[in-house]
C-alpha cells in the first residue's frame, strides 16, 4: 500500500472509532430509516371510492352500478360488457380485487340497459357530488326511479361525522344535495 493511502485509511478508521465505531454507524443508519419510515407510511393513502371503481373495472370491464365501503373493503357491483353482473371486493389498503360473485343477471326491468346508456358514469357522479358537497364518498348507487322515469346516482358524501346524500342526474350530471343526517347512518342502525 502507498504510504499516503495508509494515512487516509488510518484517519478514516480513527474517525470511526472516535465517533463510536461500527455501532454508531449502524445506529445512525437505523435513525435515518426510522425518520423516513413514518413519511413513507404517511405517503400511502387508502384506496378511495374512485380508486376502488377503477380497480374493479380493470379486473372486470363494464359499467359500475354501485360502490359501498364496508370496513376495510369496498364492495363494487359491475355490469360487464357481456351483460353479466359481478360483485367485487376491493381491499382499501392494497387495492387488491377479489371476485365474490359473477352471474348472468337477467335484466327483466331494463335497469342494466338504462345504466349502460347513462351519459354520467359512477365515477363522474362521485366527482360531481364532491364538487357540490366536499368530503369523501362513502357510497354511490344507481337509482332508476320507475315512478317518474328519472334516473340518477345517489352518492353519500361524508364530512366529519355528517353524511350527506347527493343526487346526480344521470343525463346532465347536475348534483343536488338531498338529505343529511349527523350520525352518518341512513338506515337508523
Amino acid at each position: 500500500m502507498h504510504p499516503k493511502h495508509k494515512a487516509y485509511v488510518g484517519a478514516a478508521a480513527a474517525a470511526l472509532l472516535i465517533a463510536g465505531g461500527p455501532a454508531a454507524a449502524a445506529a445512525a443508519h437505523t435513525a435515518d430509516a426510522a425518520r423516513t419510515a413514518p413519511a413513507a407510511a404517511a405517503a400511502r393513502a387508502d384506496v378511495d371510492a374512485a380508486g376502488a371503481a377503477a380497480a374493479a373495472l380493470k379486473k372486470y370491464p363494464g359499467v359500475v352500478s354501485s360502490v359501498d365501503k364496508d370496513g376495510a373493503v369496498w364492495h363494487v357491483d359491475v355490469i360487464g360488457k357481456d351483460g353479466k353482473h359481478a360483485e367485487l371486493t376491493v381491499d382499501t389498503r392494497s387495492g387488491k380485487v377479489f371476485t365474490e360473485n359473477a352471474d348472468d343477471d337477467s335484466d327483466d326491468d331494463g335497469q342494466n340497459k338504462a345504466l349502460a346508456a347513462a351519459k354520467v358514469t359512477a365515477q363522474q357522479a362521485m366527482k360531481a357530488a364532491v364538487a357540490a358537497h366536499s368530503g369523501q364518498v362513502r357510497s354511490v348507487e344507481w337509482d332508476d326511479d320507475d315512478d317518474n322515469g328519472s334516473r340518477y346516482w345517489n352518492v353519500e358524501v361524508q364530512s366529519g361525522d355528517k353524511t350527506t346524500n347527493v343526487h346526480v342526474d344521470a343525463a346532465s350530471g347536475k348534483a343536488t344535495v338531498s338529505t343529511s343526517d349527523s350520525d352518518g347512518d341512513d338506515d337508523g342502525n
